[in-house]
């Protein structure tokens, strides 16, 4: 498909609620193949609708590179334990900080065919599904950053 301009901090895309999507149309499975694209383009593990422009509550997340999968206005029904560590994100190139975030979560999606399922995350899946929400919302990594925000080349050189 194709490769969409990553939006960074400071668009007002980024800061708005996204809508509910009602109905998964041809445009919307091509938005969402697109997003795929970006994020492995990217070098990502997830990527929100909003980060390429589009105000809908989508999100995909592949944190193998061989597990795809797009959820389509995303909920977080249950999140327990905590982990604290280093995240970045695509619409903030180049930095990275410390988030806490919870160890475990279960998201209630649709897939594209708009049927109600459920994925379970830990660690780094949960981390993926939990920032990728957020952007749903407006809410951005760097609200949550414990501390300061780093540039990634000072942290390779720890």
């Amino acid at each position: 498909m194709a490769v969409r301009q990553i939006r960074t901090l400071g668009e007002e895309v980024l800061r708005g609620t996204a809508k509910e999507v009602t109905e998964v149309t041809p445009r919307t499975k091509e938005l969402i193949e697109d997003m795929f694209d970006t994020m492995y383009e990217a070098n990502g593990v997830g990527l929100a609708a909003p980060q390429v422009g589009i105000r809908k509550r989508i999100v995909v997340v592949d944190v193998t590179g061989e597990d795809p999968v797009a959820l389509i206005n995303p909920v977080i029904i249950e999140a327990d334990g905590e982990q604290t560590g280093y995240e970045g994100c695509l619409s903030v190139p180049g930095k990275t900080g410390v988030v806490t975030r919870a160890n475990h979560v279960i998201v209630e999606a649709y897939d594209v065919n708009m049927k109600k399922f459920r994925i379970e995350g830990e660690e780094l899946m949960a981390r993926a599904l939990q920032h990728e929400i957020d952007h749903l919302d407006g809410i951005m990594y760097v609200d949550k950053v414990e501390g300061e925000l780093y540039n990634n080349e000072d942290l390779a050189e720890e």
